[in-house]
């Protein structure tokens, strides 16, 4: 039996493991094209992918295709049989919340697989209460098992910096911090871990574990989006759900975003999609009291009354008649 590495996290066993058979070794006058490599063709349409379905963030995209990239000439090194270190891929993620973190560790995690450097393109998602106990030899075990769930794939800790709390002595995050530092350096070849929260929070994270932060050489940031991105975003949001805005609400829900956006707690695209939301319900509200037939039109269009709706608007009424 072979000794568990690390904590001893029990890894899940392949139903049929086929036996791996390496492939000759290209020899020194070989030209190796890239542009037909099978795993570079998939890397390419995940990469128009996240093209197509994030707005702006050029940086990240930037980034992420660097990455991809490093991994694609690092895959045709080892063809010609040229060794070296295997990049250390753990990632961190940074930028508020709606700003497309989880999509793009969704994505990375289909490059990854594409490339060959983890078993499936997954992404299992968790925050402090997934790891951290609430006694004594309860952090372990849970830690564990979410490590096993992400075995093969990306771990991705949302709100990371919560695992750290120095102002409690008796906090269990800190066990969750050495845990995960045993296992990204023991399981380089079978986990991935992306942390993600707040970039200052972020920060003092890193600052104050810096065994986790020298484990982590991607850092990516993610800026919040400006109004006109996030006007974008929300015709993106409505073609995909085959609806439209009429001219007039174009209009109202642009004023919308203006105001919204000097309000607490707004959530980039998460509040765009919110916002969307509700006026499909004030939408389905105003098409049943019409007592009418309905067209596909009236269906698939949201009207400036449905923006109107929202009580962004009639909290800054009430405050104009007071």
């Amino acid at each position: 039996m072979d000794t568990p590495k690390g904590f001893g996290v029990p890894r899940p066993v392949p139903e049929a493991a086929a036996e791996v058979v390496e492939p000759e070794v290209l020899t020194d006058d070989v030209e190796l094209d890239l542009s037909v490599d099978e795993a570079a063709a998939r890397v390419e349409e995940t990469l128009a992918a996240l093209d197509a379905e994030l707005v702006g963030l050029a940086p990240v995209k930037r980034r992420v295709r660097e990455i991809a990239s490093l991994l694609l000439v690092d895959r045709a090194r080892r063809q010609f049989g040229l060794t070296s270190s295997r990049p250390t891929l753990h990632m961190s993620f940074t930028g508020g919340p709606g700003t497309g973190k989880t999509t793009v560790a969704l994505r990375m995690a289909a490059i990854l697989h594409a490339l060959g450097y983890i078993r499936a393109p997954r992404v299992h998602t968790v925050t402090r209460d997934d790891l951290v106990g609430q006694f004594i030899g309860h952090t372990a075990p849970k830690t564990k098992e979410a490590i096993a769930r992400a075995a093969g794939g990306v771990l991705f800790i949302d709100e990371a910096y919560y695992l750290f709390r120095p102002d409690n002595e008796r906090d269990y995050g800190q066990e969750v911090i050495e845990i995960l530092l045993t296992e990204m350096e023991n399981e380089r070849g079978d986990l991935v871990v992306i942390f993600a929260g707040y970039p200052d929070r972020m920060a003092t994270f890193f600052s104050a574990n810096p065994g986790l932060s020298s484990r982590v050489p991607h850092h990516i940031g993610f800026d919040d989006y400006n109004h006109t991105e996030l006007v974008q975003i929300a015709d993106l949001m409505l073609t995909s759900e085959n609806f439209r805005f009429d001219d007039a609400a174009q209009s109202a829900f642009s004023e919308y975003l203006t105001k919204r956006m000097r309000r607490p707690r707004f959530s980039n695209a998460r509040s765009v999609r919110n916002a969307i939301e509700r006026s499909r319900l004030r939408q389905a509200r105003r098409l049943v009291e019409l007592r009418r037939p309905l067209r596909k039109e009236d269906l698939i269009t949201l009207t400036a009354e449905d923006i109107y709706g929202s009580s962004v608007f009639l909290a800054e009424t009430a405050g104009e008649a007071q």
